[in-house]
C-alpha cells in the first residue's frame, strides 16, 4: 500500500521537474532567439529600384518612323525613333559652304600680310628716292634760274647801251641829212652815219632778243621749280603714306585674325549642324525594356519632350525603408539577404548607403508641427542595398518589385 501511494507523489514531483525544465528550456530558447533576432533587422517596406531613362529629342523634328513598342527589350544603340533629316542635311551643306568661304577669306587675308609689308617697304624706298631727285631738281633749276637772271640783267644793260647808241646814230643821220643837203659834208659821211644807225638798230634788236630769251628762260626755270617742288610734295606724301605701312600691316593682321576666328566659328557651326543631323536618329542609351511610349509616326516633337522610357535590367538596387529604431547598429557594408516575393528566392547584397533624412523630409509636402500638437510617429529612413555581383544574371528582377531584406548587424 505504501509503495502504491508513493507513486503518484513521485509522478507529481517528476511532472513539476519536467515543467521547470520545459520552462527553463523555453526561457533559454527565447533568450537565444532574442539574441539571434538582435543580430538582424528586417523590413517588408522595400522594393527593387533603379534608374529610368527618359527618352527625348534634342532637336525639333517630324517623326517619320518609330521602331519599338512598349515592353520591347532593346540594346544600347538600337534605333528607337527616326526624324526627318532633310532640313538638317541642307543645314550641313550650307555650313560646309560657309566654312569653305571662311577658309578662302582667311587664306587671302594671310597672303595680304607679306604683300602689304613688301609694298610698304618698296613705296618708302621709291618715295625717298623721288624726294631726293626732286630736291636735286629744285636746286639745279634754282641755279639755272640764277644764271638766267644774271644773263637778263646783262642783256638789259646791253639794251640800254644799244638804245643810246641807236638814238645817237639816229640823231647823227638827221643832222648829217641836213648837212649833206647843203653840201657841207660829203655823201660818204652821210652814208656812214646811216650805216652806223642801221648797225645800232641791229645791235638793239639783238640785245632785245637776248632779253626776251633770258626772260623766257627765267619763266621756264620758275615752272621747273614749281614742278620740282610739286614732286617733292608728292614724294613727302608718299613717304607719309609709306610710314603708315606698319599700321596697314597691323590692320591686315587683324583682318587675318578675324578671318581665322570666322573659320573657327563656321567650323563650330558645321559641327553643330552635323550633330543636329545625327540627332535625327534617337537611339537607346542602355540595355533595357521600353515603357511609357507616347510618340507616333507623323508627330512633330520638340526638344525635351518625353517620347518613351527605357528601363534598364542591370545595375539595380534595393531601397529599404527601415524604422529609425532599427538603425542603431546598422552600418554601411553589412551583409543583407533579400527575399523577393515574386520568386520566393533569396538574393544577397550589402548595405551601400543610408539616407541623410527620412522619407517624409523628401515628400512634396513635408509634415510641419506649427500648432504645438505633437504625436510621435516612428519615421522610416531609406537605406540603399547593393546586390552582390552575379545575383541577377538572369535579369528576373524588375523595378518596383516588393522584397524583404534582412540586414545582419553583427
Amino acid at each position: 500500500m505504501t509503495e502504491v501511494q508513493a507513486n503518484p507523489k513521485d509522478r507529481k514531483v517528476l511532472g513539476r521537474i519536467l515543467v521547470v525544465i520545459v520552462v527553463l528550456i523555453l526561457i533559454s530558447g527565447g533568450y537565444l532567439f532574442w539574441l539571434h533576432l538582435a543580430k538582424f533587422e528586417s523590413t517588408d517596406d522595400a522594393q527593387v529600384d533603379g534608374q529610368v531613362h527618359a527618352i527625348s529629342s534634342r532637336i525639333n523634328g517630324h517623326v517619320i518612323e518609330v521602331k519599338v513598342e512598349d515592353e520591347q527589350q532593346v540594346k544600347a544603340g538600337d534605333v528607337l525613333v527616326v526624324l526627318d533629316p532633310k532640313d538638317y542635311e541642307v543645314a550641313v551643306a550650307k555650313a560646309r559652304a560657309d566654312l569653305a568661304d571662311a577658309v578662302a577669306t582667311y587664306q587671302s587675308s594671310t597672303s595680304d600680310i607679306p604683300i602689304t609689308s613688301v609694298n610698304t617697304k618698296s613705296t618708302l624706298t621709291t618715295a625717298n628716292s623721288a624726294r631726293l631727285d626732286a630736291s636735286a631738281g629744285v636746286a639745279g633749276t634754282e641755279r639755272q634760274m640764277g644764271a638766267a637772271r644774271a644773263r637778263l640783267t646783262t642783256a638789259q644793260a646791253n639794251v640800254r647801251v644799244a638804245e643810246a647808241n641807236f638814238t645817237k646814230a639816229t640823231q647823227d643821220v638827221e643832222r648829217y641829212k641836213l648837212l649833206v643837203s647843203k653840201d657841207e659834208i660829203s655823201k660818204q659821211q652821210y652814208d656812214q652815219a646811216v650805216a652806223a644807225m642801221e648797225a645800232a638798230r641791229a645791235t638793239l634788236d639783238a640785245q632785245n632778243a637776248m632779253v626776251n630769251e633770258a626772260t623766257q628762260n627765267i619763266q621756264i626755270a620758275e615752272k621747273n621749280i614749281e614742278q620740282a617742288q610739286t614732286r617733292v610734295q608728292q614724294a613727302n606724301a608718299q613717304i607719309q603714306a609709306a610710314l603708315t605701312g606698319p599700321d596697314q600691316v597691323k590692320v591686315t593682321q587683324a583682318k587675318a585674325l578675324s578671318a581665322a576666328a570666322k573659320v573657327d566659328q563656321q567650323r563650330a557651326m558645321l559641327d553643330q549642324a552635323e550633330l543636329n543631323l545625327k540627332y535625327t536618329t534617337i537611339v537607346a542609351p542602355v540595355d533595357g525594356v521600353v515603357g511609357k511610349k507616347s510618340v507616333a509616326e507623323g508627330q512633330n516633337i520638340s526638344p525635351g519632350q518625353e517620347l518613351m522610357a527605357v528601363v534598364p535590367l542591370e545595375n539595380l538596387w534595393i531601397t529599404a525603408n527601415f524604422k529609425e529604431t532599427q538603425l542603431g547598429k546598422m552600418r554601411v557594408g553589412q551583409p543583407v539577404k533579400i527575399k523577393v516575393d515574386a520568386y520566393g528566392r533569396e538574393y544577397t547584397g550589402k548595405v551601400l548607403r543610408i539616407a541623410g533624412a527620412s522619407g517624409a523630409k523628401f515628400s512634396l509636402l513635408p509634415p510641419e508641427n506649427a500648432t504645438g500638437n505633437y504625436v510621435k510617429v516612428v519615421q522610416r529612413i531609406p537605406v540603399r542595398i547593393a546586390l552582390d555581383p552575379g545575383q541577377d544574371n538572369d535579369h528576373l528582377l524588375r523595378q518596383g518589385m516588393s522584397v524583404t531584406p534582412t540586414v545582419q548587424l553583427q
